[in-house]
This record gives C-alpha cells, sequence and structure tokens, in this order.
C-alpha cells in the first residue's frame, strides 16, 4: 500500500473514532443536571417544603418506585429486589437517606444524575433502572422527587449487590450501550394538543415508563424500532400491545375500560397479574382519577401498531379437540365453558386480546406457575390461579392455550409443546405427574 493511501486510511478512521467519541460524550451528557444544588447532602438536617414533599410523594407513585426498590418484605426503597434480566440478575439498590447503604451522602445533582442518565457517584447504572425514560423528568419534578425522598426514613440495605457475568459487569459499557439506544432529550410538549394529552404523554412515557415493559426489546436491550408500546416480552411475562391494533391491542376497550383497570386491577375484559399486577398495587390504583384519565385518553389516541388479523383454528383440529377436554375438566369451573370468566378475579378469556398476543409466555406462565391477581382497595380479594404444571404436560398445556387461543372470538398462532417446554425450564417449573 502507498504512503499517501495509508495515510488517507489513517486519517478517515481518526475522524471516524472521533465522531464516534464525539457521539457517546453527548449521548452521555448530563449537563443539564447541573441546575440541581450540589452541596446539601439528601440526609442532612435542614428544612423540607411540605408541598414539594407531598408533589414528590405523587410523583413517586406515578414513577412506581417502590416496586424495584422495595424487596419483598423489606422496608420501603430500601432496595434488595432482584430483577431477572436476559444478561443475569440485577439488584435494586437502597434509595433511602441512609448514609452508609443508600443515597444519604448524595446531593441533589447525584441524585438528578443517577435518575435522569443513569450516573450515580460510585458507578452508571444499568439501563434495568429506566433512566431512558426519566430524562425527561422536568427540573421541577425532579427537585420534587428529591424532597420525597430526603423525608423517608433512612434504612439499611440488605447487603445484596448486583454481580453480572464477564463482559456484562464492566459499568462503562453502558456509556457505548447509552450511544446506540438512549434518547438524552427533555420532554418536549405537543402545543398542537390537549393538556390532558400532554399529561398523558409524560405519565405514559416518562414517569410511568410503560415502554420499559410493552416496547419490544433487541438482543442488547434497547428498544426495536418500530415497536412503540407494540408489547414486549421480559422475564417470562409478555406485556400487551397497548395500541389501537384490533387484534392484539386496546381497539376494543374505551377510555374507561382503562381507568377501571388502572384503578381496581380488572375490567370487562382483563385481570391484571405478574408485573402488571405489581404496577396496579404499588402505581395506578393510587393515582389520581385525573391522571389515569390522561394516560388513558392517551393511549386511546395511538394508531394501530398492526392491522393484522388471523382465522381460527376448525374445531376439528386434534389440538383443539384435545385442548377443548381440558379446559372443560380443569378450567371451566372458573373461566366458565365460553369463557366468561367471573368479574374482577377470573379473566374473561372470550374475544380477549391478550389472548391473542403474537407471544403467548404470559398464558404459558400462568398455567405453569400459577398467579395472582391485583390486590387493590376497590377489589381486595386479589383472587390467584393455582398452578397446573403437576397436572398437565406440555402437550397438555399447548392443546389447552391453543383451545383458548382459537374459542369464543379468538383466532392466533397455535402454540406447541417445544414452546411449553422452553417456559417450563427458564420457569423452573415443576414436571408433570
Amino acid at each position: 500500500m502507498k504512503r499517501s493511501t495509508k495515510i488517507g486510511v489513517g486519517a478517515v478512521a481518526l475522524a471516524a473514532i472521533a465522531v464516534v467519541g464525539a457521539l457517546t460524550v453527548r449521548a452521555n451528557d448530563a449537563s443539564a443536571d447541573d441546575a440541581a444544588d450540589n452541596t446539601v447532602k439528601t440526609a442532612d438536617a435542614a428544612p423540607l417544603d411540605p408541598a414539594a414533599v407531598a408533589r414528590g410523594h405523587q410523583l413517586a407513585v406515578a414513577g412506581d418506585c417502590a416496586a424495584c426498590h422495595t424487596a419483598p418484605g423489606g422496608k420501603p426503597y430500601a432496595g434488595g429486589h432482584e430483577l431477572q434480566t436476559p444478561f443475569g440478575t440485577i439488584v435494586s439498590t437502597n434509595i433511602t437517606p441512609d448514609r452508609d447503604t443508600g443515597i444519604g451522602n448524595w446531593t441533589e445533582r447525584d441524585f438528578f444524575k443517577a435518575v435522569r442518565h443513569g450516573q450515580a457517584p460510585e458507578h452508571m447504572l444499568y439501563p434495568a433502572m429506566p433512566y431512558t425514560a426519566y430524562v425527561q423528568i422536568t427540573d421541577r419534578d425532579m427537585h420534587d422527587l428529591w424532597a420525597y425522598f430526603r423525608s423517608i426514613a433512612p434504612a439499611k440495605a440488605s447487603g445484596k449487590e448486583t454481580s453480572l457475568p464477564f463482559p456484562f459487569n464492566i459499568r462503562l459499557a453502558v456509556s457505548g450501550w447509552n450511544l446506540l439506544f438512549f434518547d438524552n432529550r427533555p420532554f418536549v410538549q405537543d402545543n398542537t394538543k390537549s393538556a390532558q394529552w400532554n399529561q398523558g404523554h409524560y405519565l405514559t412515557d416518562v414517569l410511568g415508563h410503560c415502554g420499559t415493559c410493552h416496547t419490544g426489546k433487541n438482543v442488547l436491550g434497547g428498544d426495536k424500532s418500530g415497536t412503540y408500546l407494540a408489547g414486549g416480552t421480559l422475564q417470562n411475562w409478555h406485556a400487551p400491545d397497548l395500541t389501537a391494533s384490533p387484534a392484539t391491542g386496546l381497539a376494543a376497550w374505551s377510555q374507561e375500560d382503562i381507568v377501571t383497570y388502572l384503578r381496581t386491577g380488572s375490567n370487562r375484559h382483563a385481570v391484571a397479574a405478574g408485573p402488571m399486577a405489581e404496577a396496579v398495587e404499588e402505581s395506578t390504583q393510587r393515582m389520581t382519577d385525573a391522571e389515569r384519565q390522561a394516560i388513558a385518553g392517551y393511549l386511546k389516541s395511538l394508531p394501530a401498531h398492526t392491522t393484522a388479523t388471523q382465522q381460527p383454528l376448525a374445531a376439528s383440529d386434534p389440538a383443539m379437540v384435545r385442548g377443548k377436554v381440558i379446559f372443560e375438566a380443569s378450567c371451566s369451573a372458573c373461566h366458565t365453558a365460553t369463557g366468561q370468566g367471573i368479574a374482577g378475579m377470573a379473566t374473561h378469556l372470550a374475544d380477549n386480546s391478550a389472548v391473542r398476543s403474537d407471544d403467548p409466555a404470559s398464558l404459558i406462565h400462568v398455567v405453569l406457575d400459577g398467579a395472582r391477581a391485583a390486590r387493590t382497595q376497590a377489589n381486595p380479594t386479589g383472587a390467584g390461579m393455582p398452578s397446573y404444571a403437576w397436572k398437565l404436560d406440555d402437550a397438555d398445556v399447548a392443546a389447552v392455550l391453543t383451545y383458548v387461543r382459537n374459542s369464543w372470538g379468538n383466532a392466533a398462532r397455535p402454540i406447541t409443546s417445544g414452546d411449553v417446554a422452553d417456559a417450563r425450564r427458564s420457569l423452573g417449573a415443576r414436571k408433570a405427574l
């Protein structure tokens, strides 16, 4: 290679490195957080504005902070909750004002940077902490959140810490992930829309971080292009399509259906279970009705992700015949022979968009592992469904769910025994007797 050519190639390479470096710096730029104070520590004694604390508490509710930062049976916000991810188990941190194991030594600016940019004083945070959504929280809301967390009782952490395998344990690599997937921009109101619509957008995309579960993810954990709120699968649960898709989305739900679901954990279409039951219990039932109305109005404004529909399997299909027998013997007592269910307790399966989801992970999960409905002030029973892993083998589960997905107005792809076997292994569910 000629010397001039080598120089040219080297110059291009250096230029490319410089561009990537500049973009990485921009993706990780936290200068917006300089608006916060950097002198007073979270645990320092100082008078707090009661109004700011009250607003901050409501923001923490909307952000569902307790669901991740409170371990089962643990002290509020003391961390220790384990999140199962494709990259390993991530343990949530203590966000009480404890100086030794919490955020007591953080300044307000430290708090801003951690929440909005995933940059804690000690290290970068993994994007299981939804700073990709929280980056859009306004300065005032951040200040109120900090005031609230300064007001809560300090608690010692459990001692459990995140320890991911190589190379995911290299936290500096998150800066590269941010370059690829982190949209480091503030929230911008749409002045062509109503105040309620903008509030719903803010609550859905920012504080509620609904896209963390309901938007599809790629192999690196970033949002898949073109799948905004169209459904995603995490921790062996499928968060369904929230758009107006007629087969798999919320096309048949009215705005009041959504409000009722967020307030009570159930409606005429569905009963919340799994991570969504947690979200209802810790967050949406505690929101104001105006906030729930805003979210519902925003979701109902979204266009359909897809208009595709399927034809149901014939009732004479062998899987349908076998599935009907199993359903009538094991499921119809609660869900009824026609899939109508019991209001507030057993899910209405007939003409159910979640039943028709492209990914049947939640259906298989519930049958193999059981589930508990959300317990709310409006519906304190929180009825449960037992595990059928001991009773139904992989072919049985596949058949009964295929029957449900293709009966009473439903139509969706059949489930295979391989689908169930994979889920059984992933869940650690017992084998059938």
